[in-house]
């Protein structure tokens, strides 16, 4: 028979957890669940912790004023309101409460259930209610998994445009997580989404430094570099830190590969070797300057993401890996993943198990991943344009567009005020491109006042031709975009 116990909690209220003979345990905390198993219980595994100050005003100002889950008008980080604040509750696992008795510890929501394996997750492993760290599917074990766990390339890019966006979340709210690794951001490339967990320890600059210097493979080289000087001018986790944490997730998800860790040796000892691979000799394995580190085979490189992905990865890995003042904020890695999901196309190989990729050179539109050439004879490209504020008649290119069939028109495509991020609170798919016998067409579905190119208002329902050269406005409102189609022969 279970053993119910009562945590009370710092608002005087109480919660029922489940008393257990050997609880998870990580490395600073073991975890009780309630019995429903929507919530978790969780205390220090060493008590100086638990009665530490510092740690219990960290938690205190993490859970409160720093908290991008609840609304600014309930205590919450500054600029949250109500859909802001439900949305990031989705992305993280932050914690809700503190427990003084006991003993001091908190409460956090359970991961969500698509972050637990199920009992069809492998035909080999026994992965039944494992957690879903990203190294499952990144590491040796991932050939053991079934092909509906892996997703495909357009949901690992989804995971990073939400990963890039919590990040950046975090960081404007003045917090830091010091820790990014696959410990504490499970992931889900069935549904293309992640969770970042283990929130309880985040770093406020200026005010809470970290509890730990991070994990093994997401350390920031500066921080390895230092480890053994004195305080004064050791480099110790945070935000930009956190840049080089995510990116290496990233690169990890899309490549399945490590950015650093490559055939270079930098030393006969084994130890010292993989202190200087990660740390003061650190390079990435595709640095366009030096190729020392760079294994033979690889046949899908930051080249084939499209221009703003490989920038951003050089900055990040080339320039930035031991200059961290030039690596790519969060809002960056947020506006350059957004940007080449535009450019996303469906591999004509039903084989193909990215079944997407980048059609950034729509002169050569090959999958890189399975090399077999799109069969479309023609290539639509939206181009949309902004007016400038003030210039009536001045556009500039705001974004751009791969569009082929059921290729969906959002709030985002209509409106240059509108950026496809927490704020957009209207995410229904508005318009949409048909394509038939080599033509493609814009087909209304939900608005009122969609325009043709001739000016005239589009019945809901109805749809038109987009012929190469056409230019027109959207919908007839001041903040609309101009649309430019462009049509490529695939010859």
């Amino acid at each position: 028979m279970e053993k119910i116990a009562k945590a009370l909690l710092s608002d005087g209220s109480e919660i029922e957890y489940v008393i257990t003979d050997n609880p998870p345990r990580g490395g600073m905390k073991y975890t009780y669940f309630t019995p429903d198993k929507a919530y978790v219980v969780q205390f220090f595994n060493d008590p100086a912790n638990a009665n530490d100050p510092k740690m219990q005003d960290r938690i205190k100002a993490i859970i409160g004023r720093y908290n991008p889950t609840i609304p600014e008008e309930e205590g919450g980080a500054n600029g949250n309101d109500v859909y802001t604040a439900s949305y990031f509750a989705k992305r993280f696992c932050w914690p809700v409460a503190i427990v003084v008795k006991p003993e001091f510890g908190i409460v956090s929501p359970s991961y969500p259930k698509n972050f637990f394996f199920t009992a069809n997750a492998s035909q080999i492993l026994k992965l039944e209610g494992k957690d879903k760290k990203s190294n499952w599917f990144t590491g040796k074990n991932r050939k053991y998994l079934n092909a509906s766990e892996l997703g495909d390339f357009r949901t690992t890019l989804q995971m990073c445009i939400l990963l890039s966006r919590s990040l950046r979340r975090m960081h404007q709210a003045g917090l830091a997580h010091s820790d990014l690794s696959f410990n504490n951001v499970l992931t889900d490339p069935k549904t293309g989404t992640c969770v970042i967990i283990d929130i309880d320890s985040l770093v406020v600059p200026g005010l809470f430094p970290p509890e730990v210097i991070g994990t093994r493979g997401y350390v920031a080289p500066e921080v390895l570099q230092t480890l053994g000087m004195e305080r004064s001018k050791r480099k110790y986790p945070g935000v930009q830190t956190d840049l080089h944490s995510m990116a290496v997730l990233m690169y990890e998800y899309i490549f399945l590969r490590h950015p650093i860790i490559g055939p270079k040796i930098y030393s006969r000892d084994a130890e010292e070797d993989d202190f200087l691979c990660l740390g003061e000799c650190a390079t990435f394995i595709e640095d366009p300057d030096d190729t020392s580190n760079r294994p033979p085979d690889l046949k899908v490189t930051i080249k084939d993401l499209g221009p703003y992905l490989e920038k951003l990865f050089l900055d990040v890995f080339s320039k930035g890996l031991h200059s961290p003042d030039k690596r790519p904020s969060a809002m960056e890695w947020e506006r350059g993943l957004v940007k080449t999901w535009n450019m996303l196309h469906s591999c004509s190989n039903p084989n193909c198990e990215k079944r997407h990729f980048i059609l950034y050179d729509i002169q050569d539109p090959v999958c890189p991943f399975c090399s077999k050439k799109i069969k479309d004879k023609k290539i639509l490209k939206l181009v949309f344009m902004a007016q400038r504020k003030g210039y009536t008649g001045r556009w500039f290119k705001s974004s751009e567009l791969i569009a082929e069939n059921n290729t969906p028109l959002c709030m985002w495509n209509l409106y240059s005020n509108i950026f496809p991020d927490e704020k957009a609170h209207d995410r229904e798919v508005k318009a949409y491109i048909k394509q038939k016998d080599d033509k493609y067409y814009l087909v209304n579905l939900k608005l009122d006042n969609l325009l043709s190119p001739d000016g005239n208002t589009v019945p809901k329902g109805y749809a038109f031709e987009l012929s190469e050269g056409m230019a027109f406005r959207l919908v007839s409102d001041d903040n609309s975009l101009l649309l430019k189609v462009e049509l490529f022969e695939n010859i």
